[in-house]
C-alpha cells in the first residue's frame, strides 16, 4: 500500500486547506518521510461567495517534515510577522506538536541581537530574529550546513538535509515564556508599505 502525505502528522493540516504554496508537498528521499514545503494558513479570510481569499495570518517559508505512522511532526521551520502569533501557530499544529520535535520560528517583531526558546502548547519553540534573510538561509546558517552542499540535491533532498541536521539540533537559548515575549516583541510590521500597487 502506497503511504501519502495522509498517513502522517501534516495530512489533517492538508486536509483542512492550511498547507498553501507549496513548492513540496510529499515523500522525501528518505522511506516513510513526507516533506512540505510552503506556507501554513493559520487564520482563514472571511469567504465571499466561491471567491478564494489568501489567509488574514500565515506562517510563510515552512519547511516541515513528518514521518508516516507517527502522530507529530519531527521538524518544523517558518516566518512569522509577530510573535503573539505562536499560540495561533500552536493552537492550529494542535496535537501534531512533540516535546521531542524540533521547532524553530523566525519572527519579523523580535530583537534582533536575541534568540529565545518559548515552552507552548507541549512543544518548545526556538525563537529567533530574521535578519532581511529568507527562512532558509537563516537555517542554513544557525545549523552550519554549507549551500554549496545542498547544490546538486533537488527539494525534497535539500528537505531531507535541513532536516536531519534540525533534528539533531541541541543548542539551548534562553528560555522566557510567551506572556514575557508579548512584552518584549516590538510592533508588527505592514508588509505591503512601500510596495508599489
Amino acid at each position: 500500500m502506497t503511504q501519502t502525505i495522509q498517513d502522517t502528522a501534516l495530512g489533517r493540516l492538508d486536509a483542512e486547506g492550511r498547507l498553501l504554496n507549496n513548492v513540496l508537498k510529499g515523500p522525501t528521499k528518505k522511506a516513510g518521510r513526507f516533506g512540505f514545503r510552503g506556507d501554513i494558513a493559520l487564520k482563514f479570510a472571511a469567504k465571499k461567495a466561491d471567491e478564494a481569499r489568501p489567509p488574514e495570518i500565515s506562517s510563510d517559508q515552512v519547511i516541515a517534515v513528518a514521518q508516516a505512522g507517527e502522530s507529530h511532526i519531527g521538524f518544523l521551520t517558518g516566518f512569522l510577522l509577530s510573535f503573539e502569533y505562536i499560540a495561533l501557530l500552536a493552537e492550529v499544529l494542535g496535537d501534531a506538536l512533540s516535546p521531542q520535535g524540533k521547532y524553530f520560528l523566525f519572527v519579523d517583531n523580535i530583537d534582533i541581537s536575541k534568540k529565545y526558546q518559548v515552552d507552548f502548547g507541549g512543544a518548545s519553540f526556538y525563537v529567533l530574529p530574521i535578519d532581511e534573510s529568507t527562512v532558509y538561509n537563516e537555517l542554513l546558517s544557525l545549523l552550519y550546513i554549507e549551500k554549496n552542499d545542498l547544490k546538486k540535491l533537488d527539494t525534497a533532498g535539500k528537505t531531507d538535509a535541513v532536516a536531519d541536521k534540525a533534528l539533531a539540533f541541541t543548542d539551548t537559548f534562553p528560555k522566557i515564556s510567551y506572556e514575557e515575549g508579548l512584552k518584549l516583541m516590538g510592533p508588527v510590521r505592514n508588509i505591503y508599505e512601500n510596495r508599489p500597487v
